[in-house]
């Protein structure tokens, strides 16, 4: 209607909440995030395909001047938003204060073209009061974070299209390389070397207790002997070798200690105690990788479950914007904090002067307020019980626990360190032991915060009885401990994130998405909260450290990460900075210099790592193996009669799929290589080929097949032996022969449809168990249904809809409604197999996943990343896109509408005719 102001953000769910603060006179819809991105070159236009911006669909000689394109699942929501724009005579762009909500904000001005006022609307926060005042204190729009964003996109699409290429020609299909993504990786990769590299050394102490006269004992640990300090974990080094001068006991010296106490009861005394003051001072508010860290250690969320969830909270208007690396707190929220620690802890809860925080980041683009509950008063988690999901509950718990933590008082008290004496073995003893004591607990009252695993970590504090200096003790219960140290752990979700924050690789909004990547490579795998890289991800490193040395430089990534933060702040240019980047400049060769002259690169090399003199690794196209060489029987030498050495032979063996990397040690090598090989089963004859049946363990799993004599084989168009996969149920030295002749007999005949005719067979297929009835299919509940089935049991099946109403609800589970689609989420069944839909989106649920452990947030998660990914590119559809985005290249170049509005042009900075352009080239 006239005089309707169209207010576009990016999330539906978002747009809902705000929606009911603006009030009548506004209409907010979603874009629901960004409305086109860089086009794939195979589907440019064809006179655009052989030029300079053929490549990558980004013009590198002519300014790295992209071709954007509104992608097919967003042509219907570019539509609605023009459709709105038409009754309005005014327009509000409130997508997120970051790069890619400036970005977002920009796409929707070069392809809306609106002809009303434009505003740029930026909030951190979804309350009535911060989304008034938002309104009323508009911008323009900020090319400078848009040219950021920008060139971020373009040199990702310039990185993995050269360097991704070389993965697949020399290490495999499907690989893919990135400048986060391939840092992240070699982190990873590094640590599992690490450990492969370990040399664990052994040691012994002495723990003993030590009770006064009056009061309670208390236990206490060898640290010198003879005046010398004993070893422990962090005296030896990675190599298994002592790295200080402290004496390593063994077990003949600890056990004989142990032996002299209990036999001589020998008399202890207190030789010192010290007692020092304690403080701990709160941890700062939340930011993006403090709260993914913290998530995953209290919560065992993923970093992607976190964001999830977050988002989530923040569009519902319950805390604040959840990307940003600033841990301060903006004056209402310090008083709302103080407020609320007073009234649940007492005034005495709080210091006299509100506590600051400052971040180490430089990043100015990402410094929002610090993640907190929204408002002026923060609703305490009981509050908001019914109102959040049982996840959404537990992580805005640790929000508001840690904002209000953060502004209470330190927590306080004494540490005691005592030490004891005794004579044992005609060797001076000295144990000792230390205890803290809390007596004011300040801000631990409402949280305290987790840690990372620690393999040199020391004993938990002892609580000590009230001792004096000279006072006579009875040792009791000496015991000698033996001890291994440990190999450095492996990264976990928050240890990775904590690792690439301090390196200075990603920012807040990339942590999850770089973690998610790496794992759905199969780069890495999570094992428990410990990421475990895969053979794969040793070969990738490998190549790009020997032949792309700096770009996998943790310094290198770093400093582009500056160098992006100086084009937010308008200190650096985007072409400028892309063409050293991508050219080069002198004494410093560019990417595609560095490709263009890689020289020959050893595939086989790159795929192989030494085990033993005998024993290679090696990590071939269907998974690693292990390549063992062996001599050959010697040979006679056909001119001079002697015996001659024959060639050698090389042998394979299968690495069993669990053993990480770590775990394959020369012992283990030579172990597997060792190994008898595992022979075929024969399970017996066939009662009517009347050929011999053998159970088999295969590459693609376990499988039953029978033997083909070799002059039947041997004939000229021989059929293949049948072969048939055992059921998951089934284990190749447990099947019988009758299982296997059944097996063998699939496709099943369960009888003929009484009304079509048609035969039904029951069979077992890519996608598991199921009917076919001409070209109509149902899924079978499992397995053994192929065989148990019945001519009415599958009559009932086709009867029934495809997709589900088995049951009275065709859906397994149901949910809460999406926070994006704002639509019921629900599992179902389907032909392909159990799928999250929430009536708009279908993402099929992993294979190997159980549908019983999928709860709300995984399903989110699922539908999610399947929007993210969009619909398969159809070809019909993408010569439609080819015509609609030249049509709209003429367009766009005649119009001059976008400067009006405060959208980014290029003219602004080098001139009318690059952008005319660059307008064309964004169509």
């Amino acid at each position: 209607m006239p005089g309707t102001k169209l207010v576009i953000v990016e999330s539906p769910a978002k747009a809902k909440t705000i929606a009911k603060y603006l009030g009548p006179g506004y209409e907010v819809q979603a874009s629901v995030g960004h409305i086109r991105d860089l086009i794939e070159p195979k589907n440019l236009p064809p006179e655009l395909k052989k030029g300079s911006m053929g490549k990558f669909s980004v013009d590198v000689d002519n300014g790295f001047e992209p071709y954007y394109v509104v992608s097919d699942q967003k042509k219907k929501t570019v539509a609605d938003l023009k459709r709105a724009l038409k009754g309005a005579d005014e327009l509000y762009l409130a997508t997120d204060e970051d790069r890619e909500g400036e970005a977002i904000a920009w796409h929707l001005l070069e392809v809306l073209k609106p002809k009303v006022p434009v505003k740029r609307m930026v909030f951190h926060e979804i309350t009535k009061d911060a989304i008034t005042k938002a309104r009323d204190n508009t911008r323009e729009l900020d090319t400078a974070l848009v040219d950021a964003q920008e060139t971020r996109r373009i040199l990702d699409r310039l990185y993995g299209y050269e360097v991704s290429p070389v993965l697949w020609r020399k290490v495999g299909p499907g690989l893919s390389a990135g400048r986060v993504q391939s840092a992240a990786t070699r982190l990873v990769v590094e640590r599992e070397r690490e450990r492969l590299a370990f040399v664990p050394a052994g040691y012994w102490d002495v723990s003993a207790r030590f009770a006064p006269v009056e009061g309670p004992a208390f236990a206490a640990r060898l640290v010198r002997i003879d005046g010398k300090r004993v070893a422990t974990g962090r005296d030896f080094d990675d190599r298994g070798q002592l790295k200080s001068g402290a004496v390593a006991l063994d077990e003949a010296a600890a056990r004989a200690l142990v032996a002299s106490i209990e036999t001589d009861a020998p008399e202890a005394t207190v030789r010192s105690l010290e007692t020092k003051p304690y403080r701990r001072r709160p941890a700062a508010p939340f930011t993006t990788s403090t709260l993914q860290q913290e998530a995953a250690r209290k919560l065992r969320f993923s970093a992607r479950q976190t964001m999830s969830v977050a988002q989530s909270l923040y569009e519902n208007g319950h805390i604040t914007y959840m990307r940003t690396d600033s841990p301060s707190l903006s004056q209402q929220a310090v008083q709302a904090a103080r407020t609320q620690a007073r009234s649940l802890y007492g005034a005495g809860s709080v210091p006299e002067q509100p506590r600051q925080y400052a971040g180490k980041s430089k990043n100015a683009q990402e410094a929002h307020e610090a993640i907190r509950p929204s408002g002026e008063v923060f609703p305490k988690p009981d509050e908001l019980r019914g109102s959040l999901s049982p996840t959404e509950a537990r992580l805005y718990d640790l929000i508001w626990r840690r904002t209000v933590a953060s502004q209470m008082i330190d927590a306080t008290g004494s540490t005691a360190t005592v030490v004891v004496g005794l004579a044992a073995d005609g060797r001076e003893a000295e144990f000792s032991a230390s205890g803290t004591v809390i007596t004011e607990r300040g801000f631990l009252a409402a949280y305290e915060e987790g840690r990372d695993e620690d393999r040199d970590a020391a004993d938990a504090d002892e609580r000590l009885p009230q001792l004096t200096e000279g006072q006579t003790l009875t040792p009791a219960e000496p015991a000698a401990n033996g001890h291994e140290t440990s190999p450095p752990p492996r990264y976990t979700e928050a240890s990775l994130v904590k690792k690439l924050e301090e390196l200075g690789i990603g920012r807040p909004s990339t942590y999850a998405s770089i973690l998610s990547t790496i794992v759905d490579r199969k780069y890495v795998t999570p094992r428990g909260t410990a990421l475990v890289p895969n053979w794969i991800a040793f070969s990738v490193v490998r190549l790009l450290e020997d032949f792309f040395s700096e770009l996998v430089q943790y310094q290198f990534t770093a400093d582009m990460e500056s160098d992006l933060d100086r084009i937010a702040d308008g200190d650096a240019e985007r072409v400028d900075w892309l063409r050293d980047f991508y050219f080069g400049h002198t004494g410093h060769p560019g990417l595609r210099q560095v490709v263009d002259n890689l020289g020959e690169i050893d595939a086989r090399s790159i795929n192989s790592i030494p085990i033993t003199h005998d024993i290679t690794l090696r990590i071939g196209r269907y998974g690693p193996y292990l390549e063992v060489a062996e001599a050959s029987e010697p040979q006679v030498d056909a001119g001079s009669g002697e015996l001659a050495e024959g060639e050698p032979t090389v042998r394979r063996v299968n690495l069993p799929p669990e053993l990480a990397p770590d775990e394959l040690t020369p012992a283990k090598a030579r172990e597997l290589a060792d190994a008898p090989p595992q022979e075929d089963r024969v399970l017996g004859v066939h009662p009517e080929w009347g050929r011999t049946i053998v159970a088999k363990d295969g590459r693609f799993g376990p499988y039953v097949t029978e033997i083909v004599p070799e002059d039947e084989a041997a004939k000229r168009g021989a059929p293949k032996p049948r072969t048939a996969s055992l059921f998951k149920s089934m284990s190749p030295d447990s099947v019988d022969l009758d299982t296997a002749v059944q097996l063998l007999a699939l496709p099943r005949v369960v009888g003929a449809d009484p009304e079509s005719g048609d035969e039904i067979t029951a069979q077992n297929g890519r996608y598991g168990p199921y009917l076919k009835k001409g070209t109509d299919t149902r899924t079978l509940p499992d397995e053994d249904s192929i065989f148990g089935i019945d001519l009415p049991g599958a009559l009932e099946l086709f009867a029934q809809p495809k997709y589900g109403g088995r049951r009275a609800s065709s859906a397994l589970k149901e949910f809460d409604a999406d926070p994006v689609s704002g639509k019921p989420v629900k599992i179902k069944d389907g032909r392909f197999g159990a799928y999250v839909t929430d009536g708009e989106t279908n993402a099929t649920i992993p294979r190997g996943e159980d549908v019983d452990a999928v709860d709300f947030e995984r399903a989110v998660q699922l539908l999610a990343d399947k929007r993210a990914k969009g619909p398969a590119p159809k070809k019909t559809g993408t010569r439609t896109a080819t015509k609609r985005t030249t049509t709209a290249k003429t367009t766009t170049a005649k119009t001059t509408g976008a400067k009006a509005t405060g959208a980014k042009t290029a003219a602004a900075k080098t001139g009318t005719t690059k952008g005319t352009a660059r307008a064309s080239k964004k169509a």
